[in-house]
Formats: C-alpha cells, structure tokens, sequence
C-alpha cells in the first residue's frame, strides 16, 4: 500500500513538472507588431513592453526607451529592468526594441541599417543609416504616439556594436531626436573610423549620453577590433567643444569582452538616466 501511495505521488508530481516544462515563458505586458519603411519597401517588427502601472495610471505618460538589435536587446532590457522599475528604484518607461528588416538575415539587415557610410570593401549593402533613422522619426515615433501614452519629449536610444555606432551618428547629425542615449563597445573601426571626422550638429536642447565599453575588448584579449580606443576617441570627440549641450558619463566595463559588456552597460545607463533619487 506504501509502494503504491509513492508511486500516485510520483506520477502526480511528474505530471505537474512536465505540464510546467510544455509552457512557453511570455514577457509580461508586452506585444509585438509589424511596422513598414514605405521608403524602404522593408518591414521591422517591434517588440513592446508596457510598465506595471501602465493599465492602472490611465492619465500618466511615460518615457520610451528605444533599442536597437532588438530580438535579443528586448529580453535583455526586460529582465534587467524588471526589479528596479517594479522596486520604485528606478523611473517606469516604456520599453520598444526594434528588430530587423523581415525576411533578411539579422547580420545583413543591422550592417545595411547602422552604418552611416557606404564602405566599398564590404559585400553586405552599408550605408543606410540616414533612412533607417528616418523610419524611427517618421514611423515609429508616430505609431508610439497615436497608440500609447507616451512623453514625446523623454526618448532614449540604446545601441550596441554596430548599433552604437548608429546612435553615434544620430547623436551627431539629430542630437535631439532623442532626450538621452546609450552607447555601448560602439564599431568606430567602421569605414576607416569615418564616424570620428563626421561634423557634430549643435544640440537646441540638453542632451544625455552613457558611453562605455568592456576592458576586455582589444585584440590583445582576442576580439577583432580594439574598442577601447575607438570608444576613448568617440567620448574625446564628444567633449570637444563643438559638442555643445551634450553631457557625456563614460565607463569602462573591468572584465567584459565585447560579447558580455551589453547587459552591465544597458543597466548601468539606464539606472544612470532613470534612478530616481536615493535617500542613503
């Protein structure tokens, strides 16, 4: 009769573990939907997340965080934000990461969309930028506005790699696209380090930027690229005197290569922008 209760107990208890492990994990309060560059004749999907307080604040707007590289940006920046947003430590935004172009491969789609120069010696299609940055102003600016309650004035643009150097050029050329920005291990090595002699367009309003990158990310320690002293020359170039408006925390990140610093930068920027104030 023991045997037989165990084996109950064991069949019951599998059974709820393995309907457990069927269930797929969703983002809470979060969506995705399907914009299309009409200039472009290309199609980006938007992964969307609301605040926990979204639904109950029927008359509060809410800053919006942009990021780029957005299938694998999005989980990060949900995960990472989840506790100090939830907590009160840090300032409830809403959170829309940008993928890539449907139907192309993500390498392709982020080097044809975050480089902001045509470079001859590349087999992938670069250069576009300008028009990609049109899209966010003109189409997903607009999509956020007229179906979310957003502050239109409190955006913030989170890039990586490539897609820091995409920021970067958006900070130069539209400083005030955008309220505040993070850069992370930016690819200044692009096209001869062309993003270091393009002109900086004077900001009207301040702006914010979080620059870092990891100590690790030199060839020394087996990375193609030395980001570190492309990313010292972008923060030089950001202090320089033309830069006017611009206030510029940089960090390096002890210990992280370039495949591991994202995570310490995204948080460390956002709690940098968005930490309400301590009392300790």
């Amino acid at each position: 009769m023991v045997n037989l209760k165990c084996l109950v107990c064991f069949l019951i208890l599998f059974s709820t573990f393995s309907s457990v492990a069927e269930q797929s994990f969703e983002i809470p309060r979060s969506a995705v939907i399907e914009l299309t560059d009409q200039q472009a004749k290309l199609s980006y999907p938007l992964f969307i997340k609301l605040p926990r307080s979204y639904s109950r604040n029927k008359d509060k707007t809410y800053p919006v965080v942009y990021l780029l590289d957005g299938s694998y940006a999005f989980q990060v920046a949900s995960g990472a934000t989840h506790f100090a947003m939830n907590s009160g430590a840090m300032n409830e935004a809403i959170l829309v990461a940008i993928g890539y172009s449907q139907g192309s491969k993500g390498s392709s789609s982020r080097i044809r969309d975050y480089t902001p120069s045509k470079a001859n010696d590349w087999q992938l299609e670069t250069g576009k930028a300008e028009q990609h940055a049109a899209f966010i102003r003109d189409n997903v600016f607009a999509y956020m506005q007229s179906n979310y309650r957003v502050t239109s004035n409190q955006r913030t643009l989170v890039g990586n790699s490539l897609g820091g150097l995409f920021a970067a050029h958006v900070l130069f050329t539209q400083p005030n696209m955008f309220e505040s920005y993070i850069i992370g291990s930016p690819s200044v090595w692009f096209d001869n380090e062309s993003i270091i002699s393009q002109s900086i367009t004077t900001a009207k309003q301040d702006v914010r930027v979080y620059l870092s990158v990891g100590s690790k990310e030199t060839p020394e320690f087996g990375e193609g690229q030395d980001m570190i002293t492309g990313a010292n020359k972008l923060a030089s170039k950001i202090r320089q005197g033309d830069a006017k408006n611009i206030q510029l925390e940089f960090s390096i990140i002890e210990g992280a290569k370039h495949a591991t610093a994202f995570p310490t930068t995204l948080i460390q920027g956002l709690d940098w922008l968005y930490a309400k104030q301590r009392r300790y």
